[in-house]
């Protein structure tokens, strides 16, 4: 009797601790970053397919553009006590200001090498974060969008506070989309007049259940692990936001766009919350784009439906 408790307790205990070693592997691959600051703002390490030359000399020469531009380094403190890094770049006195958030693992430049430009020939200025945990902004735990969107909340009291009531546009690709949608159901300054979000994804939960399925692996039995090691060693719980259930009380005009051949975010995501939005909500896809990459697919209708959003927020007569 003694010996089966015993063995049972050691079979236990080997379950535990390797449920413990799975669950941490997941939080590394999932969710936690390494101080990356100092690496070059300019990979494009994901476009890697032949298909992507031309794109990708396009990104490098936009890319190229940004470094070549002189900024404001801004710092602010998260609310939960993290440094906060940012470049701003002044276009005109009295300008809109566009608030550019970049996507899980990406570069700023990177992400925004296109929308950077675009907001410049829109004369807008432009204040271009580091989401927490990348470049040079404090942390070390990705969550997918969800203290994320309290930290866009607080760059727009900052520059609210700054600037005076300048309008002000939240822009996000990718993660940073689910961010940026992410905050509007939280209590914006009034001057914030609307969101602009390049792909986003609809929930933590879905986009990683989804890649779980892209790597081979089942994505029920897997997302239970990812999601305990989230809870057990980044102290957040995925299951706690969706940007579908955010734009059930968002407060302000959203502009979704999305490529309709994305690899990595089904465009079906924002389908999804385009119809969940109960604010004044528009979608645009574009045939043929792949993640992050309407504005090279087809640049006019990008800038039409961007430029007619900022009109229609800023209600000037067309």
């Amino acid at each position: 009797m003694r010996e089966a408790i015993i063995i049972s307790v050691s079979i236990l205990a080997v379950l535990i601790v390797g449920l413990l070693i799975g669950s941490l592997y997941a939080y590394i691959q999932a969710f936690y970053s390494p101080k990356i600051g100092k690496r070059k703002p300019n990979a494009l390490d994901f476009l890697s397919k032949e298909d992507y030359k031309e794109v990708k000399e396009v990104m490098i020469k936009l890319t190229e553009r940004i470094n070549a531009i002189a900024f404001e380094e801004i710092r602010i403190k998260s609310y939960d006590g993290l440094e906060l890094f940012g470049r701003y770049y002044h276009v005109k006195d009295g300008a809109p200001l566009q608030i550019q958030i970049h996507g899980y693992k990406g570069y700023a430049f990177r992400d925004f090498c296109g929308g950077h430009k675009l907001a410049t020939d829109c004369e807008h200025n432009i204040l271009l974060v580091d989401q927490r945990a990348h470049g040079l902004s404090e942390g070390h735990t990705i969550t997918f969008g969800i203290k994320e969107a309290r930290d866009a909340l607080s760059w727009c009291q900052y520059a609210s506070k700054r600037f005076g009531e300048i309008p002000i546009f939240l822009v996000g690709v990718s993660m940073g989309a689910s961010t940026v949608i992410g905050a509007s159901r939280l209590d914006l300054p009034k001057n914030v007049k609307g969101i602009i979000a390049d792909c986003p994804f609809s929930s933590p939960k879905e986009i990683i259940k989804k890649v779980c399925g892209d790597m081979g692996l089942n994505p029920t039995l897997t997302y239970p692990l990812v999601k305990l090691g989230a809870i057990l060693f980044g102290h957040f719980n995925p299951d706690s936001f969706s940007c579908s259930q955010a734009v059930k009380d968002a407060k302000t005009k959203i502009l979704i766009l999305h490529g309709e051949s994305d690899s990595f975010v089904p465009c079906e995501m924002s389908r999804k919350i385009y119809e969940s939005c109960v604010s004044e909500c528009f979608l645009y896809t574009f045939e043929g784009a792949d993640h992050g990459l309407s504005f090279l697919a087809d640049p006019d209708k990008y800038k039409k439906a961007v430029s007619d959003f900022i009109n229609l927020c800023l209600e000037v007569k067309q």
